[in-house]
């Protein structure tokens, strides 16, 4: 299955065996907004704002933290729990369009999982005139699902901080250009306003305005503007939004992998990591 399926596709193949479809919605950061409750028939909640993320009690971030990834070992509890079994073929959308659902994508492929993001996500749907249906907590089955890790698929902020040191790398931010400036505060409280020194601005809706991603032609166009030939390290608030970079880059054959935590780990006021405002 190919990383990126548009609303057609999945309305001709919805309801195959095997092919799982996760609700991967979440709040935008620094709100509580509930999640829709609907979506497209036969979606099963992928809650990142919950059991999908590691929560680490001490980061006093609250529940507008960090998203970092599971261990292997406990994604793969989770995503038996909600019914995945192996051989199933999975496609994550959003009610944003494209927000959260690549988050969900690149930990689905860095498990292993045959994963794909739904072009425009439950916008798109419904604006196709398809019907909507309670979303669920699982898919009914008993999940034998076996994560087989990619451990490249994130870095920390060490590795972040080497790169932009040794310059091997560009790491994209892909907050907005106020947050990115620091002319906005952050969301999250105790956290910095700002950007890692070195770090380039690429905001994740300027690669997929209106929630549905550039064509590919335009996509390494504007992923070559901002990094060069360079492997990419894609950033954001919390590792959410880079993953629509790091989709961006899989889709025209770059390289990239993703800072687990990104800004909510680095801007932290007792991060000891440098800061710096402006463009």
């Amino acid at each position: 299955m190919r990383d990126l399926v548009d609303v057609d596709w999945l309305a001709e193949r919805l309801g195959e065996p095997g092919l799982i479809v996760l609700d991967a919605s979440m709040a935008p950061p620094g709100t509580v907004e509930p999640l829709p409750t609907e979506g497209i028939p036969g979606a099963v909640r992928f809650d990142l704002d919950g059991r999908f993320s590691r929560h680490d009690e001490a980061d006093g971030l609250g529940p507008v933290g960090v998203h970092d990834a599971l261990a292997p070992d406990d994604l793969e509890r989770e995503l038996r729990a909600i019914g995945i079994r192996d051989g199933d073929r999975v496609v994550a959308y959003d009610a944003a369009g494209m927000f959260s659902s690549a988050r969900a994508w690149w930990m689905l492929r860095a498990a292993g999982i045959d994963a794909a993001v739904l072009d425009g996500g439950l916008p798109a749907w419904a604006d196709a005139g398809h019907p909507l249906a309670p979303v669920s907590d699982s898919t009914g089955r008993r999940g034998d699902v076996t994560v087989r890790w990619d451990a490249s698929a994130f870095v920390d902020a060490d590795t972040t901080a080497a790169a932009l040191a040794e310059g091997d790398a560009a790491v994209l931010d892909a907050r907005s250009p106020a947050r990115f400036r620091g002319a906005e505060p952050d969301p999250r409280p105790d956290v910095r306003a700002g950007h890692m020194p070195g770090a380039r601005s690429l905001h994740y809706a300027a690669l997929a305005p209106g929630g549905r991603l550039l064509p590919e032609a335009e996509l390494a166009e504007r992923l070559r503007e901002a990094a060069g030939e360079q492997r990419i390290v894609a950033s954001c608030g919390s590792g959410v939004t880079a993953a629509v970079v790091a989709l961006a880059a899989t889709l025209v054959g770059r390289d990239a992998t993703v800072y687990d935590g990104s800004w909510a780990g680095w801007g932290r006021a007792d991060s000891g990591r440098p800061v710096t405002t402006g463009d």
